[in-house]
């Protein structure tokens, strides 16, 4: 099995039991005389199955990811957590030229002289420019991430 395809699995299992949690919750009371929609018990069995297989499948794909070369930019592990800070970089930058913008603020400015004028204390070309290159930089590192998951065959 390749990575990807664990990947992919591992978002099945996740959502598989998130819909089971859900169905539990529906079914875990009733009124008397009444019966549930569906067996808890039985469905908290099916969920415990789906979680096994699903921490079988993390610890695979964890494994694999600490094993993977990807060049200089060192492990699969590494990439993934190189990527993980670009969102968050571009996050903090793209909200940095919002705020010094004036994204979100009401009005375009003074409606009488005798208002007070704000003013930006932050270049928003540059920061626009620099999230631009780290949109970039995140779709590449993506990419590169994405071609090896589909390369790498998941460890056991």
């Amino acid at each position: 099995m390749k990575l990807a395809e664990a990947l992919a699995e591992r978002a099945d299992a996740t959502r598989r039991v998130e819909q089971l949690r859900a169905r539990v919750v529906s079914s875990a009371r009733h009124q008397e005389g009444e019966t549930p929609p569906e067996d808890a018990s039985q469905l908290l069995a099916e969920a415990g199955e789906v979680l096994d297989r699903l921490e079988t499948l993390i610890r695979r794909i964890n494994r694999t990811n600490a094993a993977t070369d990807m060049g200089e930019g060192g492990t699969l592990t590494d990439a993934l957590a190189h990527r993980d800070v670009l969102r968050l970089r571009h996050a903090v930058v793209t909200a940095a030229a919002d705020a010094a913008a004036g994204s979100g603020e009401r009005g375009y400015g003074r409606q009488l002289r005798s208002e007070l004028v704000t003013l930006s204390a932050l270049p928003v070309a540059e920061l626009r420019e620099r999230a631009d290159v780290l949109a970039r930089e995140i779709r590449e590192t993506d990419m590169r991430i994405q071609r090896v998951n589909w390369e790498a065959d998941l460890l056991d």
